[in-house]
């Protein structure tokens, strides 16, 4: 795996932090309730309950108005913050959850965190999910928040954000912009992105003891729901490493060291970077997938930099 500098150093907060992740990684994998087991009817139906429940119990309630609208019936969650609130920028956050769960709940919890940490109204949206709704479903769906968004906002004062799954669609979306020259959104903003549909990378073997959240198996699952025989995984609409990286905005890539998508981040930084474009790789060396989403002391930190980055690029400090 090519790293250059960004994995980064645990900071020193003492032996007792780090071994609380240590054993943290270990309970979650132990549990393993976030990746679920299978795209099994059954466990589907269970796994989505479980992490719609877990998005209501760990989402922050202080200092936020939250409003719900439709987008074409499409439900949608618009986060604010209620302190240092910017209305001249907005962020459009797409969620994880492998195209196969999660919804406004789970949303909610890094949605609040970057409306709180940016000052900017974060809007959501509930994507239709595979099995049921294959590709390009939650394409659709994300297109047409964007353009709904768009009718408030300048599109270079949108930023899009989004975790694992929703890194992907994400990047889909930027694609799918610049093939039909449309304006594009001023910044990228992803968390731990899903950008390989292939499965085949260093780290899904380097980190497979290591990462508490995801199997190769449960990805791979999760892979054949969402493209349902309608191409291979190389293919670009689905693994956006693959397709057009040249005129995309200044992209921020946050990640855990322990996770087996590690380069899936590395990949698409460099593979920016090669196509002439700016990328900023954050690595934590004692983080996870999505790491951000827990209430623990790396995800605060994590949070500071990603507000300090948004900071820098918009205000230039």
């Amino acid at each position: 795996m090519k790293e250059k500098q960004d994995i980064r150093p645990v900071e020193n907060k003492g032996h007792t932090e780090s071994s609380r992740h240590e054993r943290l990684m270990k309970a979650m994998k132990a549990v393993n309730i976030i990746a679920g087991r299978s795209v099994d009817p059954a466990d589907l139906k269970s796994h989505r309950k479980t992490v719609e429940r877990a998005g209501r119990l760990a989402a922050l309630k202080d200092n936020i108005r939250i409003e719900q609208f439709t987008v074409d019936e499409i439900p949608c969650e618009a986060v604010r913050p209620e302190l240092a609130y910017n209305p001249q920028y907005a962020i459009i956050y797409a969620h994880g959850g492998g195209f196969i769960s999660g919804g406004l709940y789970y949303a909610r919890v890094l949605a609040t965190k970057m409306a709180v940490s940016t000052g900017f109204a974060t809007y959501t949206f509930a994507y239709r999910l595979a099995p049921e709704h294959p590709y390009p479903a939650a394409l659709t769906d994300a297109m047409a928040v964007w353009d709904r968004i768009c009718d408030s906002y300048r599109p270079d004062h949108i930023i899009l954000a989004g975790d694992s799954a929703g890194g992907n669609l994400a990047l889909c979306m930027v694609q799918t912009l610049l093939a039909k020259k449309r304006p594009i959104p001023g910044m990228l903003l992803l968390f731990s992105p899903w950008t390989d549909m292939t499965c085949n990378s260093e780290s899904y073997i380097q980190n497979k003891e290591l990462d508490p959240i995801l199997t190769k198996e449960y990805v791979t699952d999760a892979a054949r729901a969402y493209t349902a025989g309608a191409g291979e995984p190389s293919d670009a609409r689905f693994s956006p490493l693959f397709g057009e990286l040249a005129g995309f905005p200044p992209t921020y890539i946050m990640a855990g060291r322990n996770e087996i998508l590690l380069d899936d981040s590395i990949r698409l930084r460099d593979g920016i970077e090669r196509a002439g474009g700016k990328a900023q790789l954050d690595i934590e060396k004692a983080g996870w997938h999505v790491y951000q989403q827990m209430p623990i002391p790396i995800a605060k930190r994590a949070m500071k930099r990603l507000a300090a980055y948004v900071s820098a690029e918009i205000y230039g400090v």
